[in-house]
């Protein structure tokens, strides 16, 4: 009709390192000579579900334990959404490279207990109440916690503090390298999760949606190294 084309995306995802990279990739490929309304949103897994159900956001990725599988999967059903898993990975620990745990090679729970633990305030898993989420979310051994809600944060916090940890999805080693960090596999401690896509069943997936899919599929397999 006369109009010009426009590149046009939109993505709600969980607060993770590897997504953003996927992210910085999928925005270099975009046409600087067509005009382009691009929003990603970093959000917990609830704004995420509802924000793609009504329509407000395209796409969507959200995390969450294993052992809450049926959780999700009957509200992805409700809400009438696809969903397909990206990954499934441990927690790693991410802490200064300053911190005293950070030259042990077997780290135990109760070694955590002296410091302060650094996790994201909004957890959410359906038809659960909030208490038992941050229960399930966070360290048994430790009674200090500091909440945040987006990542630069995150990462300052644990560069300041040497007294500090994390438990994270793997970190691309060139951003541990910015601020100081290291990131220590534990097997016998850390909690298996699940990073899902999801759209609305009748969406149809555009060109610029799947180069997205493809470079967080590419950013996977660099960085998530215990999937």
């Amino acid at each position: 009709n006369g109009k010009k084309p426009k590149q046009s995306f939109s993505v709600c995802v969980p607060r993770t390192s590897y997504i953003s990279k996927a992210f910085s990739e999928f925005s270099k490929g975009l046409s600087s000579d067509i005009p382009a309304e691009i929003f990603y949103k970093e959000t917990n897994s609830m704004r995420t579900i509802n924000n793609v159900s009504r329509c407000d956001y395209n796409l969507g990725i959200i995390r969450y334990q294993v052992t809450f599988e049926k959780y999700f999967r009957s509200l992805f059903s409700d809400k009438k959404l696809h969903a397909e898993t990206i990954t499934e990975f441990s927690h790693v620990l991410l802490m200064s490279a300053n911190n005293p745990l950070a030259d042990k090679n077997t780290i135990q729970p109760s070694d955590l207990s002296p410091y302060f633990e650094i996790s994201h305030a909004d957890p959410y898993v359906p038809s659960m109440p909030l208490i038992d989420v941050k229960k399930a979310e966070l360290s048994e051994n430790v009674d200090k916690h500091i909440f945040v809600f987006e990542r630069a944060s995150q990462f300052e916090l644990l560069e300041s503090i040497p007294g500090s940890f994390m438990w994270v999805s793997p970190v691309p080693e060139e951003l541990c390298k910015k601020y100081g960090l290291v990131q220590k596999e534990c097997p016998d401690m850390g909690k298996r999760y699940k990073d899902v896509l999801i759209y609305r069943d009748e969406y149809k997936l555009t060109a610029l949606d799947n180069q997205f899919i493809t470079a967080v599929c590419d950013a996977k397999r660099k960085y998530i190294f215990n999937a």
